[in-house]
C-alpha cells in the first residue's frame, strides 16, 4: 500500500515551479521539528526559536517582503505556503500571520523609507517579531466601536486604550497598534469619522518598552508556542514617526493587512487539517482489527475521504484569495479571503474531528497530538472574524442581501 499523501496533491499543476519548489522545501523543513518539537515547545510555555530562526535564515519568513528590505520580493500566495507547510508537519506558526504577514505588508505598502529600513529587514530574517493590536473587549466584531484613541501632544502622538487577544507580545520587538484619531475634546467618539460613525483608523509602531504600554498574559487552552494577552495602554507617548501611513487614509491602509489575515488564518486552518488528515490515514491503514486494517471499512473511509475533498476545495479558494490579493485586486481578494477563511476553517474542525474518532481513545492522548488540534481549529472558526460575521459578509456583498445588523 502506498503512503499516504505528505504534499498538497495537485500543487505541481497549478503554482509555479518556484512555488512548488518553495513548498518542498519548506515541507523539509517542517519534518525535521515536527509536531513533538512544536508540542514541547508550548507546553514548556516557550516560543519556536530554533525553527523561527531557521525558517528567517532560509528566507521563508520574509518570502512576501520586498527584495530591497531583505525579503523574497514573493506575495501572499508564497507565506501562505510557509505556513500551511509548516502546520503540516506540525508547526502552525500563528505569528507567521500577524509578524511578516499583517504588519510587514502594511509597513511595505504604506510605511516610511525610515520605518521600512528600521523594520523589514528583521522581520524578513526573523531576528525580529512584530505583533498585532486590533481586538477590543468592547468592540467584538465591530470594528467601528474600537476607542483606543491617538492625540496629538505637540508634536507627539498620546495612546490611550485597551486591546485583548494580542499574540506573542512577550517574544516581539513591538506592536502594530490599531486606533482612532482624536480631537482637542475629551470625549473618545470625537474625531475624523464622527460625522459619518465609519472607522477611520490610524495604526501606530509601539516598541513593547514604552512607558505607559502594560501587557499581561490572558489564560487559554491553546496549546501554542504563542501566548495571548491583555493590552493596556495608558498615554503611552509616541514620535510622530510611530504612525505608519496617512492618518486620513481611512479603512485602505487597515485592510491592507486584514486581507493577508485571512488568507493566512486560511492556510493557518489547512496545515491544520492536512496534519490531522495524514495522522489519521496512517492509523486507519495499520491500525489491524479482526485481521482487517479499520481503513478498509466505509464507515471510516468515507468520512475520511470527505475530509480530503473539503480540505482541498478550501486550499483551491485560499490560493485564489491569495493571488488576487497580490494582484492588486483588493475588493475580489476581500470576497474570496473570507470565504477561503471559512472554508479552511470548517474543513480543519470537520478534519479534526474524524481525525480523533478514526483513532478512538489514541486521538486524545499526547502521543498522537491530535487532541491539542480540537482547540486549534477553534482559531479558524473565530479568529480573526467569526464564521458567522463571514456569513453576513457574502450575504450582503456577494448576494446582494440587505444588512442584517
Amino acid at each position: 500500500m502506498s503512503a499516504p499523501r505528505t504534499t498538497a496533491p495537485g500543487s505541481q499543476l497549478i503554482e509555479t515551479p518556484e512555488r512548488a519548489a518553495l513548498r518542498r522545501a519548506v515541507a523539509d523543513l517542517g519534518g525535521r521539528y515536527g509536531s513533538a518539537y512544536y508540542l514541547a515547545k508550548a507546553r514548556a510555555g516557550r516560543p519556536a526559536d530554533e525553527l523561527w530562526a531557521e525558517a528567517g535564515k532560509a528566507g521563508y519568513l520574509g518570502v512576501n517582503l520586498p527584495a530591497e528590505y531583505g525579503g523574497g520580493g514573493g506575495g501572499i500566495a508564497d507565506l501562505a505556503i510557509v505556513l500551511e507547510e509548516l502546520g503540516t508537519a506540525g508547526c502552525p506558526l500563528l505569528l507567521l500571520i500577524v509578524s511578516p504577514a499583517i504588519c510587514g505588508t502594511v509597513i511595505a505598502r504604506y510605511g516610511t523609507e525610515e520605518q521600512k529600513r528600521q523594520w523589514l529587514p528583521g522581520l524578513a530574517d526573523g531576528s525580529r517579531r512584530m505583533a498585532f493590536g486590533i481586538t477590543e473587549p468592547d468592540a467584538g466584531s465591530n470594528s467601528h466601536r474600537i476607542s483606543t484613541v491617538a492625540r496629538r501632544d505637540g508634536e507627539d502622538w498620546l495612546l490611550t486604550g485597551r486591546k485583548v487577544f494580542v499574540s506573542g507580545i512577550d517574544h516581539c520587538d513591538a506592536v502594530l497598534f490599531v486606533a482612532r484619531i482624536r480631537g482637542g475634546t475629551s470625549r473618545p467618539e470625537a474625531g475624523g469619522d464622527a460625522r459619518t460613525g465609519k472607522l477611520k483608523p490610524a495604526l501606530f509602531v509601539v516598541p513593547r518598552e514604552t512607558p505607559g504600554f502594560e501587557y499581561r498574559p490572558i489564560p487559554m487552552e491553546l496549546v501554542a508556542p504563542e501566548r495571548q494577552f491583555q493590552v493596556f495602554l495608558d498615554d503611552v507617548r509616541l514620535p510622530a514617526e510611530a504612525l505608519v501611513g496617512d492618518e486620513n487614509a481611512g479603512l485602505l491602509q487597515l485592510f491592507a493587512g486584514l486581507n493577508p489575515e485571512r488568507v493566512m488564518t486560511a492556510a493557518f486552518s489547512l496545515g491544520l487539517a492536512r496534519q490531522a488528515l495524514g495522522k489519521a490515514v496512517e492509523y486507519a491503514r495499520t491500525r489491524v482489527v479482526w485481521s482487517t486494517p479499520i481503513g478498509a471499512h466505509q464507515g471510516l473511509a468515507h468520512p475520511l475521504a470527505q475530509c480530503a475533498v473539503e480540505i482541498e476545495l478550501a486550499r483551491l479558494m485560499t490560493q485564489k484569495a491569495a493571488l488576487l490579493y497580490d494582484e492588486g485586486e483588493d475588493a475580489a481578494a476581500g470576497e474570496a479571503a473570507n470565504m477561503a477563511k471559512y472554508a479552511a476553517g470548517e474543513a480543519a474542525a470537520r478534519t479534526v474531528d474524524q481525525a480523533v474518532q478514526t483513532l478512538g481513545g489514541n486521538g486524545l492522548t499526547q502521543e498522537y497530538g491530535l487532541g491539542a488540534l480540537l482547540a486549534a481549529t477553534r482559531v479558524g472558526r473565530v479568529a480573526p472574524v467569526s464564521r458567522e460575521m463571514v456569513l453576513n459578509y457574502v450575504a450582503q456583498h456577494t448576494l446582494g442581501l440587505p444588512k442584517s445588523y
